[in-house]
């Protein structure tokens, strides 16, 4: 998200085909459902952006295998064939990064699109499974899911059981009426006296909490509240109950865009990045500690940078001011201090 991509419960989506009934059956104890829905992709080619209802450029890019980095893959993955992809989006999604696309039940969004390019230059199928935030690391640390691509944040705390692949900055944003006043320009000070809503679980959640920490020694108040679904947190936003909402600057960015002609239109009031004041925050594909899919995960990103198929996927999402220029594995993350 990362970070969360949004909240920590939001309204349950549908899944994909009864074909996938089976499978999603035997991933129930962790919260998973297979995204089992077939595409039209010709060999050599992911289309990215497909079903996204206007939130991306629908966008054919051409990819094939290379052998030389799908060759240093752990050896059970190679020789099933398979790239299981999980992506913390149950119940309903978060647009633009993991959303149901149009069809009302394919999961489509800037995250998975990025699993299948990767997928594909591995020479492996993809295979999505949706879990909600907290089973989507329950699925990496039983060995059902092989990568997180969620808007998973670079943490030095996850570094303890995740092994990280960057492929994008972490930005988050404080999203507010767009009648407020205020502004964060990265003084936490600002948010004494306000109420906030973050997604529990979160990256974002752990830094707003150390702001509300230090405005506590100061002898402010900060109030900080979470929400079932995102439903209720623009309810709350829209009628007053919360001054902001702080989460992923994609999600919201997206979400401002979307509220520019209706009764109560958002706006960014500032952001800040997912690694704390001192270091640009990454999200990073992320697989279990010690399963050797880092290093390959981050030389198909790589192969992807070079190729320019890096760039039309942001470009297909209107992502592109939060590309990096190389992929790194377990690059510096935000500290456990939070600071």
């Amino acid at each position: 998200m990362t970070s969360l991509f949004t909240r920590r419960r939001l309204l349950r989506g549908l899944t994909a085909a009864t074909a996938a009934t089976v499978l999603a059956t035997t991933l129930a104890a962790c919260g998973g459902e297979s995204d089992a829905a077939t595409t039209t992709d010709t060999a050599g080619t992911v289309t990215v952006g497909r079903l996204s209802n206007g939130a991306a450029q629908e966008t054919p890019i051409k990819v094939s295998e290379v052998k030389s980095i799908s060759a240093r893959l752990p050896e059970a993955v190679r020789q099933r064939g398979t790239l299981v992809i999980g992506s913390g989006t149950l119940p309903s999604g978060a647009p633009p990064l993991g959303f149901t696309g149009s069809d009302q039940k394919t999961l489509t969004g800037s995250e998975v699109d990025l699993a299948r390019l990767v997928a594909a230059v591995l020479g492996l199928k993809p295979e999505v499974k949706r879990f909600t935030w907290e089973n989507l690391f329950v699925g990496i640390d039983s060995g059902k899911v092989d990568v997180g691509f969620s808007n998973i944040t670079d943490t030095e705390e996850r570094k303890r059981k995740y092994e990280f692949a960057s492929y994008r900055k972490d930005d988050l944003a404080f999203e507010t009426p767009k009648s407020a006043t205020w502004t964060f320009d990265g003084d936490y000070r600002v948010l004494a006296g306000k109420t906030v809503s973050v997604g529990a679980g979160t990256n974002q959640e752990r830094i707003l909490l150390e702001w509300k920490r230090k405005l506590e020694q100061d002898g402010e108040k900060l109030t900080v509240k979470y929400f079932q679904d995102s439903n209720s947190t623009y309810l709350a936003l829209g009628s007053g109950k919360i001054d902001a909402y702080f989460g992923p600057n994609p999600n919201l960015a997206y979400h401002a865009t979307q509220t520019a002609s209706t009764p109560h239109p958002t706006r960014i009031a500032g952001q800040f990045s997912g690694a704390g004041e001192t270091l640009q925050g990454l999200i990073a594909a992320t697989a279990k500690k010690g399963s050797g899919l880092a290093q390959p995960l981050a030389d198909a990103i790589n192969h992807l940078i070079a190729n320019g198929q890096y760039a039309a996927w942001l470009k297909a999402w209107h992502l592109s001011g939060e590309a990096l220029p190389k992929s790194e594995v377990n690059p510096p993350g935000l500290p456990l201090d939070n600071s």
